[in-house]
């Protein structure tokens, strides 16, 4: 809890949109207020009346104001709430429009990369999750905390103006329900739903790489053990949220335990102040029953609190993208230097959760405007290879330079040296030209229009009933692999950066169109840096170097004709990927 206050007091994300607006949150607390404030009273008057009615028939006549009471409070509960719901809902939902905006804008300097420093599945757990869960915190945690907490003083202080003894012991019994069970739930129910939430966040990772790499499940005839997998985390969390709902019912059970007790302790005390006298013993049910609203209100308590864990979760996270943005902006502006050549000398790394070294001394220089070819199995550190020269991995031992520079020097111009294009390009459902001008926002639509036609595609593009204003459908369906990958490639030609990273970005073509993407991009960046990871050997006439790694080395490296003429591994899987051997 201390934790989560001081994270809370650090936010810079929903903090300064809460001093913002603390009117409006002051407003929505007032408004949830007097909610339960009209339904406890609501039920005081209507148990007054009921008992006063009760006492003998005319005295319905003597009970005008009571009824009043009861009809005010009756049109102002729902009213409250209604007023109270939309109120708060409007403030969130601007929270959240909010939030949204501004990890899109945080993660917007990193989407040139590929991978990052996340994973795909963690990115999903933040867009699915984490804003959720900020609003939670708001609607399901701090507004019923600070409501119930005011309700509990102001109970304590109404019954302590008549009997202060007494007012101490309902400030104990519902202090066990506002502060002792809350309590308790944080600690044994907000593990385990902490332990929860990383079991999802490791689904997603997991689910997310298996769609990614299904093909490799089916090729390898493994579509069992892909079940298995998924079947194992499904299990786990369903486990996890048995043992959940065991503990909320033993949980709510404690607090209608306590309730009854509470109950008895009221029913004893109106009976000795109230009971005596013929005229204030309808104030005995007036008591009792006011009693039942405050108890929603005050379970509420309970179970926003046992959330916490999970709202810190998100606000860490939340948080870390922004700071790891703010850090690589704090970083002085370089110039970008004419010889950009890659020096990797003497790396080693391995990854925490591996007991192997991914690379062990690697030693690599990528000469500026030359065209390298990275290959090997998977696993081999390809991928690994790429995050280290982009800047998103530090080696643990060794050095990585561009332009005689270390590479993290140049995190600030990274999207102005390296353009990636990777297997999915991910395009987005607004028109043709906003999608290509992403590569460059300050680009004219001439200029977008001639990089589109540079990758062969003015002629598709002109012939659709809208041209170039043609809506995309989200991730670009409605146009072929092929097509997907063209429209990619125009937006980096209008990137004009120096340095051209394409990881696998024709895994998923026919061969045929692969040739042709391939063709056009050794085509279009043939000036440029580029270093493309590959499982294919198709195309490989276009680079002029190879590089082959395995067991975190070089294995293979020089020029394709070179290597095919003294290297028999090399010639042989030339030769298969080529058909020549079958």
């Amino acid at each position: 809890m201390k934790k989560f206050l001081q994270q809370l007091r650090e936010d810079s994300w929903v903090l300064p949109y809460l001093r913002k607006n603390k009117k409006l949150l002051v407003l929505v607390i007032f408004l949830g207020f007097m909610t339960v404030f009209c339904g406890t009273a609501l039920m005081f008057t209507s148990g007054y009346l009921i008992s006063r009615s009760a006492q003998h028939p005319t005295n319905v006549l003597l009970v005008y104001v009571p009824i009043v009471l009861t009809r005010a409070f009756g049109i102002g509960r729902p009213t409250f709430r209604y007023v109270e719901r939309l109120t708060s809902h409007n403030w969130v939902l601007k929270l959240v429009s909010n939030l949204r905006r501004k990890l899109y804008q945080s993660l917007e300097s990193t989407t040139m990369t590929i991978r990052q420093k996340y994973q795909t599945g963690d990115v999903l757990a933040v867009l699915a999750d984490d804003i959720d869960h900020i609003e939670n915190l708001y609607l399901r945690t701090i507004f019923p905390i600070i409501i119930g907490w005011l309700l509990y003083l102001a109970v304590g202080i109404f019954i302590g103006t008549y009997n202060w003894l007494v007012g101490i012991l309902m400030l104990v019994l519902f202090g066990c329900i506002t502060i002792l069970v809350p309590i308790i739930s944080l600690i044994f129910n907000g593990v385990r739903m902490q332990n929860e939430r990383k079991l999802q966040q490791k689904f997603y990772t997991e689910l997310t790489d298996t769609v990614l790499g299904l093909s490799d499940w089916v090729i390898a005839n493994r579509q069992k053990d892909l079940i298995a997998k998924q079947d194992i985390l499904i299990n786990q969390q369903s486990h996890l949220k048995r043992i959940n709902h065991h503990f909320d019912w033993w949980r709510d059970f404690i607090i209608q335990l306590i309730v009854v007790l509470i109950v008895i302790g009221m029913l004893w005390f109106t009976s000795l102040e109230f009971g005596s006298n013929v005229k204030t013993v309808n104030w005995i049910a007036a008591f009792v029953l006011a009693i039942f609203p405050l108890i929603d209100a005050f379970k509420a308590i309970s179970e926003g609190l046992a959330e916490v864990p999970i709202h810190h979760n998100s606000l860490v996270r939340m948080n870390s993208y922004q700071n790891s943005n703010s850090n690589i902006n704090d970083i002085p502006n370089e110039v970008i230097p004419q010889n950009l050549k890659i020096d990797i000398k003497n790396v080693s790394y391995t990854y925490p959760v591996n007991t192997e070294a991914t690379f062990k001394n690697l030693n690599l220089v990528i000469p500026m405007g030359s065209k390298i070819a990275v290959l090997g199995p998977s696993g081999a550190g390809k991928t690994t290879l790429l995050n280290m020269i982009l800047g998103d991995l530090n080696p643990q031992l060794g050095s990585i330079t561009l332009g005689g520079e270390n590479i993290s020097k140049w995190q600030t111009k990274r999207s102005t040296i390296f353009a990636v294009l990777d297997q999915r390009p991910y395009l987005f459902n607004t028109t043709i030209l906003n999608n290509i001008r992403l590569g460059n926002l300050g680009a004219t639509d001439e200029q977008v229009k001639a990089a589109i036609a540079a990758v062969g595609l003015k002629e598709m593009v002109e012939a659709l009933p809208n041209g170039y204003l043609t809506i995309m459908t989200e991730g670009g369906q409605r146009f072929s692999g092929g097509e997907q990958q063209r429209f990619a490639l125009a937006r980096i030609l209008l990137q004009d950066t120096p340095i051209i990273i394409l990881d696998e970005p024709t895994v998923s073509l026919d061969p045929i169109t692969e040739n042709s993407v391939l063709e056009t991009v050794f085509k279009l960046f043939k000036d440029k840096t580029i270093i493309w990871v590959t499982h294919h050997l198709i195309g490989i006439n276009h680079v002029d170097q190879v590089v082959f790694l395995n067991d975190g080395k070089i294995e293979m490296h020089g020029q394709p004709n070179d290597l095919y003429r003294t290297n028999q591994k090399f010639k042989q899987l030339l030769d298969l990927d080529r058909g020549l051997i079958k």
